[in-house]
């Protein structure tokens, strides 16, 4: 079941089968650069098993298999994720993160406009949160073309320097 579609995306649930398309994407080194590292297929089977047991089924949303159009084809995944705290107040995060070969395309923002629209609209939030490493660009860009702007500098226990927080509120 489509959860959202725009021009050229469809979002939907992931399920069990979409293991190998996110191993392409946790699995590549240049992806995971801003994040933990490279990922198993045993991680990417667990964090499906996260998405379909607790993401979807405790807050009624998630993060989001990004499947192109055309090729129907997984591509990533965008999406909200609950933080039950941030700098002392819990959160819900717009995350993004596509396979390499769909970057430079304008797919993340359009996919994460979606979403952004899908969790004022539809879910009901008042506010969306990112948190990005300060060197990724192309996800502040992504950030900023969806209206969201920079709040402050958040530092997650058992990290080795400081993320940013960019904010988008409801209109």
């Amino acid at each position: 079941m489509f959860i959202l579609k725009t021009e050229r995306l469809l979002l939907r649930h992931f399920h069990i089968l979409d293991g190998e398309a996110m191993f392409r994407v946790f699995g590549d080194e240049e992806v995971m650069r801003f994040s933990e590292g490279i990922q198993t297929k045993e991680w990417v089977q667990a964090w499906l098993r996260t998405c379909l047991e607790r993401y979807y089924q405790t807050w009624g949303f998630g993060p989001y298999a990004v499947v192109e159009g055309r090729s129907r084809e997984v591509i990533g995944y965008c999406g909200l994720f609950f933080f039950p705290d941030v700098a002392g107040q819990p959160e819900v995060e717009i995350g993004y993160r596509l396979a390499r070969s769909a970057w430079g395309q304008g797919y993340a923002t359009e996919a994460a406009r979606a979403v952004r629209d899908f969790a004022f609209d539809t879910v009901g939030l008042k506010r969306l949160i990112a948190i990005i490493d300060p060197a990724n660009a192309a996800s502040i860009r992504v950030a900023e073309k969806i209206g969201m702007q920079y709040e402050k500098e958040v530092m997650f226990e058992g990290y080795t320097h400081p993320d940013h927080v960019y904010v988008v509120a409801a209109s």
